[in-house]
């Protein structure tokens, strides 16, 4: 398996240091916060660890309280809230310096037969034809801020490549609309729950993007100050992130210095496997 994703990995997976009390360390991905994804999967892995294990979670809701520094461990607190015949509940504090910065509530389920239907597919071609955001990042290096540039030209754990690509350092106007494939760049064990908590890593991915898109700017535009406030998942079937996965993202509102985006994950062949829904903070400060 390839390093740097056998080092995310370990890095969701978690250091067990009581009965509901779990520490996770935190990378840095060049902003010096914490990255919203990994506390999502962090979150979820704690949770996970405390449930037996033929149940599986089938959704997750998260709010972002305070920003979370990239050089300091993470706790992360379990509270077993129920146990029932078929649904467990958890909730999850993350803490660092003595403060939440991230609280979460998960469901989990064992598996049973039921009504099945499910949305199409939009189609995403094939990915295999496409370049990704790093081969892209490096083609373009010169233009990305000397202070993110080592991280966003690096191996990456999680391959993403869009249908259209979108120049952060040069936004222009576009509907709040995206397309984009992701896949782990290694082979993942085939546990179900590895694959769970890191699409909830991927997830905070290229939501809030979208939402910035009708408006010409982005997360490197002057002024501007993005950040996760909430975000919310529901596993609808079991899937591989060790295969292709599309993620069609809208983004059908922004008001308030906020922006609200959707998502669904689709397999290769497409079926829906999982949504998203998140709001972030999107306020431009004079210059």
């Amino acid at each position: 398996m390839a390093n740097v994703l056998t080092e995310l990995l370990e890095l969701l997976r978690l250091e067990r240091i009581e009965h509901n009390l779990f520490r996770g360390q935190s990378q840095d991905l060049g902003w010096g916060n914490v990255f919203g994804g990994q506390v999502l999967g962090q979150a979820l892995s704690a949770a996970e660890q405390t449930v037996e294990p033929d149940r599986h979670a089938h959704s997750m809701h998260g709010y972002f309280l305070r920003t979370g520094d990239a050089r300091k461990p993470i706790v992360y607190e379990v509270d077993r809230i129920r146990d029932g015949k078929s649904f467990t509940t958890r909730r999850v504090v993350a803490v660092q310096d003595g403060h939440a910065i991230f609280t979460m509530a998960a469901s989990f389920q064992v598996d049973e037969p039921g009504f099945e239907h499910r949305a199409d597919s939009p189609g995403g071609g094939d990915p295999e034809t496409l370049v990704s955001e790093l081969e892209m990042a490096r083609r373009f290096a010169d233009r990305i801020p000397a202070a993110l540039r080592e991280q966003a030209t690096c191996e990456r754990p999680i391959e993403i490549r869009p249908l259209e690509h979108y120049d952060p350092s040069r936004p222009d106007v576009r509907p709040p609309y995206r397309k984009v494939w992701y896949r782990a760049i290694d082979r993942l064990p085939d546990r179900n729950q590895t694959h769970q908590y890191l699409l909830a890593y991927a997830s905070d991915f290229n939501l809030l993007g979208a939402a910035m898109q009708p408006h010409g700017v982005s997360w490197m535009t002057p002024g501007m100050h993005v950040a996760s406030l909430d975000h919310a998942i529901w596993f609808h079937r079991p899937f591989r992130m060790d295969q292709w996965l599309l993620y069609v993202i809208d983004a059908p509102s922004a008001s308030g210095a906020r922006g609200l985006a959707r998502g669904q994950f689709f397999t290769q062949d497409g079926v829906l496997v999982a949504s998203t829904a998140q709001e972030g903070l999107m306020r431009q400060r004079p210059r």
